[in-house]
């Protein structure tokens, strides 16, 4: 066969589960709203369950909905009836996938259901069929054309995206947000995208404050102590006023032989630069960037100069964020 022929049959495979996708887009109903509504009123878990391909859609689901927020799980069907039904409370949601719906495995999962009261969602693709006439919430999905015809594609496509659609769904309803999910997503790169400001940021004695009306002398000591490179400068009411880095002390020293006798007041730079401690840190990365500086006041709310952090670059770089 010709390479040629493999990108058309790419296209072919696209294009069917494109169609079965704007299907599903034209078929949604008030049955999607009330499946939305009773996941946002359960006060337990979400079990999700399928056979095959259908199992496979049902554990990405599954972490789909856990990672913004929905505790969901994943329930093999043919483990469940070796022992693994004893999973599901009554509390519970049970989500089962299905094209045909009368897959063997999913039976005894039914009529355990059924017996427990358990509230039953069935995404399937056929309503003559055991779990359509058996689900609380009947989530109907198009009969599509499966793209070679034997194995399950268009139908897994919409299974998923139909899942996909519960989640975001249901995200939104919680109003779960970046800080929301930074916290359940600790690791990885969008974990350390995520990290904000106050995550990594300096505080307490870890601030170089100095006050505005020492002498360098004792100010140098504070700055070696420390060594971070630069020290802040705080008046009497404790407001941050000026900042003195090591380059800029370079550059004094060369003008002026008595630094050690000098106000600290008179050597700073005033009014230094500083960032919200719920803004990203990716966010004061690129404030450096742009002002070709290393470190940064945190402030909260809306006092610009209380400082309550510092940020140095190298507490970014050390978190992994570019």
């Amino acid at each position: 066969m010709k390479s040629k022929k493999f990108i058309k049959i790419a296209k072919e495979v696209i294009n069917l589960e494109i169609n079965a996708l704007i299907k599903l887009k034209n078929s949604f109903d008030n049955s999607f709203n009330l499946a939305v509504n009773q996941i946002l009123k359960c006060q337990s878990k979400i079990i999700l369950c399928g056979v095959g391909k259908s199992g496979l859609i049902a554990n990405k689901i599954a972490a789909t909905l856990s990672s913004v927020g929905t505790p969901a799980f994943y329930l093999s069907a043919s483990d469940s009836s070796h022992g693994d039904l004893g999973s599901i409370s009554k509390k519970d949601i049970l989500i089962l996938i299905s094209n045909s719906g009368e897959t063997n495995e999913l039976k005894n999962v039914i009529q355990f259901a059924k017996r427990n009261k358990i509230l039953l969602i069935g995404i399937v693709s056929k309503k003559d069929s055991i779990l359509y006439k058996s689900s609380d919430i009947k989530l109907l999905i198009p009969k599509a054309v499966e793209a070679g015809s034997i194995i399950p594609t268009s139908s897994t496509t919409s299974q998923l995206a139909l899942g996909d659609a519960l989640a975001i769904a249901t995200m939104k309803q919680r109003k779960f947000n970046k800080r929301d999910f930074k916290k359940i997503h600790p690791s990885g790169s969008l974990g350390a995208q995520l990290k904000t400001v106050e995550d990594i940021m300096l505080t307490g004695k870890a601030i170089p404050f100095v006050d505005e009306n020492i002498k360098m002398k004792k100010a140098l000591k504070i700055l070696s102590l420390k060594k971070l490179g630069f020290l802040l400068v705080r008046n009497k009411k404790k407001i941050t006023c000026g900042i003195i880095t090591d380059g800029e002390l370079r550059r004094f020293s060369q003008k002026n032989q008595n630094l050690h006798d000098i106000k600290v007041k008179e050597v700073m730079t005033k009014n230094p630069i500083g960032i919200h401690k719920d803004e990203l840190a990716a966010k004061a990365l690129s404030i450096m960037n742009n002002k070709k500086i290393t470190s940064l006041c945190v402030y909260e709310k809306k006092n610009k100069f209380k400082t309550i952090g510092v940020l140095h670059i190298h507490n970014i770089l050390q978190s992994n964020i570019s």
